[in-house]
C-alpha cells in the first residue's frame, strides 16, 4: 500500500502549516511533545499528524501498567527539579489527569509543595543509616572534580569516569549518592558525568536530603503520558499502533538532506508514505528500554541480547546513509555495561511501608531514595506517595527499586541479581534492612515484577562528539532526531527535560519559528550557587 502524503486542503485556513503533514516515529515523551508543539506553536491540524508506534502501548520509557491482582510494574520513575523549563512549558497547557480544570504543571507543583523530599536515610550500611554529613571527599577528589568541570569535552573524548578519578573516589559517600540518584557507573562517560555536575550545580548543597527533587503525584505514565495523549487525540492526532517503521529514504544532494519516503510494516504487510516536499519527519532514534524482559515472584527475567525492537535497527539503517545521522554502535554494543534491573512490588498490606517509614524517619512520598551502600547489587528503593497509580485501590501499596550491579553475587542470597526470582530479590533487600522477622509475611503478600533492561544507561556510554546526531542534522530540510540519543550541547540525557528540549528544537527549527526554545538554566555561572556547592564539597 502507498499512502500519498501530498498537500491537501485544510479547513484551518489561518494555520501556519496548512496541509503539511508530520510523521513521528515512536510514541515516547519526545514524540508526544513534538506533536503537541506542532499543534500549539506550528499551527498544524492534529489530523495532519501521525505517530507510529511499534508496540500496542504509547509512552515509550515512561511506562506504568498493571492491576492489583496481577501486580503493577514500571521500569523506572523520573525525577524533576525546579529548572526543567522545557518540561514545565509543555505541561503548562496540558490538562491534569486529577483535575482537567488545572494544568499538569500545576498538579506537579502543588504536589511538591505538600510532598517535598527530605531524605533522612539516603545511605544505609550494616542495617543502619549512614551519617552523610561527611561526603568523604579527599582534597585530590575535589581537585579532580573541579578540573573535570573545567576541561573541554573535546579533550575528554571517550574517557570514562574511572579513568579520571582515583579509586578512593568511588568509596566516598558523594559517589554513592550521586551514582544512585542518576544511575552512573564507573565505566560511563566522563563527559556525561561532567555535564551532570554542571547542569545540577544548584542541587549540590541539598544532595544528601534530595530537597531539590520534584516528583509527579502519580507515576509519569499517568501524570504525563495519559494527559498528553488525551490532549493530542482530542485534536485529532492519529496513532498508528503495532506499526514498525523500517526505513526512511533520504535524498542527499551535497550538504542537503531530505526525507522522501517512509517505509513501515503493519498488519503483516509493507507500506510506504510518499512524503511531500514540505512534510516533516521526527525520528526517536534508539531506546533505553528496548528489549526489556520481565520476571515474577518465581521466575528471573531472561536477558535479551538480540535487538528485537525497531528503534535501534532503524537508527542503524539511517546511520548507514550518512555520518551526520550518528553512530549507534557507540551506545548499544556493550550490554554488560549498559544494563541493570529494576523491580516493582505490589503489596496487599502496608507492612513494608510501615517498617521503612519508621526506619527512615520519613513518611512515604517524603523520604526520597534509600540506597544500601554495602549491597553488592547496590540496591536502591523508594516509597512513593500512595496511590502511585491513578486507579490504584486504597488497600494496595506499590513501591519500586533497582540494582546497579546485577551481575554481582548477592550478600545474603548467593546468586547474581540477574539469576534471582522476585522472591529471592526481596529476601536480599529485606536482609540488608534487617527486616527478616517480617520477611515471610512481606514476601507472601507481595507481587514482584522485575525488569531487566539491556540498554537502560546506554546513553551514558563513552562516545565522541559525533556519535549522537544533531537534532536537525546539517543540511536537513525536513528530518529531525529527537529523544535521548540526539545531541544537545550542555544538556543531560536520562531526563524528561532532554527529550522535551529536543522536541522544541526540532519543531521550532524545522518550522523556522520565531519562538525561542525554553531557556537553559546554567547555575554554575551564579556565584551564590558556586559558593554553596564549594561549601558542600568541603563539608565534614
Amino acid at each position: 500500500m502507498t499512502l500519498n502524503a501530498t498537500s491537501a486542503q485544510n479547513d484551518n485556513a489561518h494555520s501556519i502549516s496548512v496541509g503539511r503533514k508530520a510523521y513521528l516515529i515512536g510514541s515516547g515523551i519526545a514524540s508526544l511533545a513534538a506533536a503537541a508543539y506542532l499543534i500549539k506553536e506550528g499551527g498544524f491540524a492534529g489530523t495532519d499528524i501521525t505517530i507510529f508506534e511499534e508496540s500496542a502501548g504509547y509512552g515509550g520509557s515512561l511506562d506504568a501498567k498493571g492491576n492489583p491482582s496481577d501486580g503493577y510494574s514500571m521500569r523506572g520513575g523520573r525525577m524533576f527539579e525546579e529548572k526543567f523549563n522545557c518540561t514545565y512549558d509543555l505541561l503548562s497547557f496540558i490538562p491534569a489527569i486529577s483535575n482537567p480544570k488545572k494544568s499538569a504543571k500545576d498538579e506537579l507543583m502543588e504536589f511538591h509543595q505538600e510532598f517535598f523530599w527530605n531524605d533522612k536515610a539516603r545511605l544505609v550500611a550494616n542495617g543502619a543509616i549512614v551519617d552523610v554529613a561527611d561526603l568523604g571527599f579527599s582534597e585530590r577528589d575535589r581537585l579532580d572534580l573541579v578540573e573535570l568541570c573545567a576541561t573541554p569535552e573535546a579533550l575528554l573524548g571517550t574517557k570514562t569516569i574511572e579513568q579520571w578519578f582515583k579509586p578512593d573516589f568511588f568509596k566516598s559517600n558523594f559517589w554513592f549518592i550521586w551514582c544512585t540518584t542518576f544511575a552512573f557507573e564507573p565505566w560511563h562517560s566522563a563527559v556525561e558525568f561532567k555535564r551532570y555536575c554542571l547542569r545540577f550545580t544548584h542541587l549540590f548543597s541539598t544532595i544528601d536530603t534530595m530537597a531539590g527533587i520534584y516528583r509527579t503525584q502519580f507515576n509519569q505514565y499517568d501524570a504525563m503520558v495519559r494527559p498528553i495523549v488525551a490532549w493530542l487525540t482530542g485534536h485529532g492526532v492519529k496513532f498508528a499502533m503495532n506499526t514498525e517503521v523500517t526505513d526512511i529514504d533520504v535524498a542527499i544532494d551535497g550538504a542537503e538532506k531530505r526525507a522522501t519516503h517512509l517505509r513501515y510494516a503493519q498488519g503483516g504487510g509493507g507500506h510506504v508514505v510518499v512524503l511531500a516536499t514540505d512534510d516533516l519527519v521526527f525520528v526517536t532514534n534508539g531506546s533505553m528500554t528496548a528489549d526489556t524482559s520481565y520476571g515474577s515472584n518465581t521466575a528471573a527475567p531472561v536477558l535479551r541480547t538480540e535487538k528485537a525492537g525497531s528503534s535501534w535497527k532503524l537508527w542503524q539503517t539511517l546511520a548507514a546513509k550518512t555520518p551526520a545521522f550518528g553512530h549507534p554502535a557507540a551506545f548499544c554494543s556493550d550490554i554488560a555495561k549498559s544494563k541493570w534491573e529494576s523491580f516493582t512490588v505490589t503489596a496487599r498490606d502496608s507492612t513494608f511501608f510501615g517498617l521503612l517509614e519508621v526506619f527512615s524517619g520519613s513518611e512515604a512520598g517524603k523520604g526520597g531514595l534509600v540506597t544500601i551502600k554495602d549491597s553488592n547489587w547496590l540496591l536502591t528503593v523508594v516509597l512513593n506517595h500512595q496511590p502511585h497509580y491513578y486507579e490504584q485501590p486504597k488497600d494496595v501499596w506499590v513501591w519500586w527499586g533497582y540494582g546497579l550491579f546485577p551481575d554481582r553475587v548477592g550478600n545474603f542470597v548467593h546468586k547474581t541479581m540477574v539469576e534471582c526470582t522476585g522472591e529471592e530479590l526481596l529476601t536480599e533487600l529485606l536482609s540488608h534492612l534487617r527486616f527478616t522477622e517480617k520477611a515471610p509475611h512481606i514476601i507472601g503478600t507481595s507481587r514482584i515484577i522485575t525488569a531487566m533492561m539491556p540498554y537502560i544507561t546506554s546513553q551514558f556510554m563513552p562516545r565522541t562528539g559525533k556519535d549522537r546526531p544533531k537534532v536537525i542534522p546539517d543540511g536537513s530540510k525536513n528530518l529531525a532526531f529527537i529523544g535521548q540519543y540526539c545531541e544537545i550541547p550542555d544538556d543531560v540525557v536520562f531526563t524528561v527535560e532532554y527529550s522535551v528540549r529536543s522536541a522544541q528544537i526540532a519543531v521550532f527549527g524545522l518550522l523556522d519559528l520565531a519562538r525561542p526554545v525554553s531557556p537553559f538554566y546554567k547555575g554554575q555561572h551564579d556565584p551564590r550557587i558556586l559558593f554553596d556547592a564549594l561549601k558542600m564539597l568541603h563539608r565534614r
